[in-house]
């Protein structure tokens, strides 16, 4: 069994995690091309029936529908692509284990990584739970979670640049 991942004031206090119990706390952090920025609060996300429950307690982000998206590695570090330096690009692209190489959303048959939009309030919160139903918390293990910046339609508009990220080792 893993430690679970704690919060303080900003500082990790602990390990990040996947307990036997189908349960993953994740530490979410705000980027940007210099790297990682401040604690903006975490992501419960536990098994359930009906997929894998994401639970969000952050603030801090621009309010209104974001893209939010499983990502194939555990690094939410800046990185230069076409020597432009983007947030978050060492997440790379979207989780795809299947390699179908389409976006078609929680439920389509596309990317596993496509989780439904999270939505951050008008005083920058985000409090509303989603259910990936094509996840489990094991598909989480050495990936990262990101938030766009903008909306997701599950087609082509992916969400644009990389806001947050959170790493689950």
């Amino acid at each position: 069994m893993h430690t679970m991942k704690t919060v303080f004031a900003g500082l990790v206090l602990g390990a990040s995690a996947l307990s036997q119990a189908g349960v993953v706390d994740v530490s979410m952090n705000l980027i940007n091309d210099q790297g990682i920025g401040r604690a903006i609060g975490a992501i419960h996300a536990e098994d359930t029936d009906a997929g894998l429950k994401l639970m969000p307690d952050l603030k801090g982000l621009p309010p209104g529908p974001h893209g939010f998206h499983v990502h194939e590695f555990a690094d939410c570090g800046a990185k230069a692509k076409d020597g432009k330096r983007s947030a978050g690009l060492a997440a790379g692209a979207h989780y795809d284990p299947a390699k179908t190489g389409k976006h078609a959303g929680p439920l389509g048959e596309g990317h596993l990584g496509d989780m439904p939009v999270l939505t951050v309030a008008s005083d920058g919160s985000a409090k509303l739970p989603v259910t990936a139903p094509r996840l489990k918390a094991s598909d989480l293990q050495g990936r990262s979670i990101i938030i766009h910046a903008e909306n997701d339609d599950y087609a082509d508009k992916l969400g644009g640049a990389r806001i947050a990220c959170g790493v689950v080792k």
